[in-house]
């Protein structure tokens, strides 16, 4: 898999407070990704972007929220988040939490 194809998929980090606690426990990082990426896809690019061995992948389906926006009726866009679980003793320097 080509580099720009892993920037693709891999979105953007998705950091909260829970999130930081799965860092922290259980060396767990949690990324947006594209909605039409795979498991398989999600742990090439995390392995080829950040020099790290995946353990395990879970996906989870978002569905966009209803908004009105000046008496409109609208909604956001649905997304993808993938938990991605790293081998005892690695860990994704640039997404530290402190």
């Amino acid at each position: 898999m080509n580099n720009e194809r892993m920037y693709q998929i891999i979105r953007f980090p998705h950091v909260s407070e829970k999130t930081a606690r799965l860092q922290a426990a259980s060396n767990q990082y949690v990324f947006e990704v594209r909605v039409d990426a795979s498991k398989p896809e999600i742990k090439q690019a995390v392995e080829g972007l950040f020099d790290v061995q995946v353990e395990s992948v879970q996906v989870v389906n978002l569905k966009g929220k209803r908004k009105s926006f000046r008496f409109r009726a609208g909604k956001q866009n649905d997304w993808k988040k993938a938990y991605v679980r790293v081998k005892a003793g690695q860990s994704i320097e640039d997404l530290q939490v402190d």
